[in-house]
């Protein structure tokens, strides 16, 4: 009896811990590519949802920041938008014919003609390609240097910053204003970042056509492992021992340091982490995009990850996945029938969860399966016994 028992409870418990997931994966993996080779979704709508995929990552970095550890950042969209340029300068060099060949040796990418004084492919004998530049011309390079700059950057912005106890709104304030001062710096023309137009002529990526179709899934494949790869990288994080002292941060810093720790090591600690997710993902969106400009830094770009994380539920990495997916499928969906309804809908969707269900879409999920579950068991237990059952005594 006991074995029949057991062995009955074992498939719910698996179903429980690892459905979500498989669901996942088998839509990610299968669903979505098979959907394609069948002809019901094009190419394009592949590597659009392989560009949520990069704003899911984001999402997971600023729960990190925020959801664990209690500091709200605005410049999550500034780490992004690092990444998206070191990608994008590897790609700008690789963009096939247009360049011009500058004084040192070095081939001047044709989008830099709008800082250049020269015409596209008449380069004056003084232009030289800039240093900064040189460090993407390789691949893997560039997706370091997309990681480890964001990195840097965050690690500067936080360590001084907690070090020196900035902490709830004002932080949030030096972040946003320092996202709008980089926004700024690579506006400018004279700073050799192609000024407003960004960066643009991408044409090939390890060799490979950028717009040939099996590119295009193929990086889609990639963010979306990526996704689950970073995932779990900040779950192995929020479920060990370090975690619980981000979560002790968040709830109650001052007893912390009290007790003898120095919140703001761990407070850098998760900035910097968040800082380098948001950066590779900005790496993958850059690859997927046909143009990086500065307008992926401006600051209302932070506050809509703010958005996607409240909305799916903030705490939860589950939710940050959720509310980037649901938000960039609604904006997709909705914009293309009442484009002038969109800002209200985001905004009333934030509004009710502030309101109506705090714990975000995961929660109100959760809530639902555990009435359904309330439901079911209620019915279970009122339902009269069988002929031939016996009773324990």
């Amino acid at each position: 009896m006991t074995d029949r028992l057991s062995n009955t409870k074992r498939p719910t418990s698996f179903m429980q811990k690892y459905g979500l997931f498989a669901t996942c994966m088998i839509t990610g993996l299968v669903v979505i590519p098979g959907l394609y080779f069948a002809g019901q979704i094009s190419i394009e709508q592949v590597n659009l949802y392989g560009r949520y995929m990069t704003f899911a990552i984001v999402a997971l970095g600023l729960d990190l920041v925020w959801g664990y550890t209690g500091v709200l950042s605005l410049c999550q969209a500034l780490f992004f938008a690092l990444g998206g340029y070191a990608m994008g300068m590897y790609l700008a060099h690789h963009g096939g014919a247009g360049g011009a060949e500058g004084a040192n040796g070095w081939d001047i990418p044709a989008c830099l003609y709008v800082v250049y004084p020269y015409k596209v492919g008449q380069a004056p004998a003084d232009a030289t390609l800039p240093w900064f530049w040189k460090a993407s011309y390789w691949l893997p390079c560039a997706v370091a240097l997309g990681i480890i700059i964001p990195g840097i950057v965050s690690a500067i912005i936080g360590y001084f910053g907690f070090k020196s106890r900035v902490r709830g709104v004002y932080f949030s304030i030096l972040s946003q204003a320092i996202t709008v001062a980089a926004w700024l710096v690579f506006c400018m023309n004279n700073m050799f970042f192609c000024g407003t137009n960004g960066l643009t002529n991408f044409k090939t990526i390890a060799g490979f056509d950028i717009n040939s179709t099996g590119v295009k899934l193929g990086l889609y494949v990639v963010s979306f492992l990526s996704l689950v790869a970073v995932y779990f990288g900040c779950r192995h994080i929020v479920k060990s021992r370090l975690g619980r002292i981000l979560v002790a941060i968040r709830d109650d810093e001052s007893t912390l340091r009290f007790s003898g720790y120095h919140p703001y090591i761990y407070k850098t600690f998760a900035f910097s982490i968040g800082g380098m997710i948001a950066g590779y993902a900005g790496v993958l969106y850059a690859a997927q995009q046909t143009i990086f400009a500065p307008a992926e830094m401006e600051a209302a770009k932070s506050i809509l990850i703010v958005v996607w994380v409240a909305v799916g539920g903030r705490g939860t990495l589950k939710g940050a996945i959720a509310g980037a997916l649901t938000i960039n499928i609604l904006y997709n969906t909705l914009t293309s029938s009442y484009p002038e309804l969109w800002p209200y809908i985001l905004g009333g969707l934030f509004v009710a969860v502030v309101l109506l269900f705090p714990r975000g879409l995961v929660g109100l999920a959760e809530d639902f399966w555990e009435s359904l579950r309330g439901v079911v068991s209620r019915k279970g237990d009122s339902a009269p016994a069988t002929e031939g059952t016996e009773v324990a005594t």
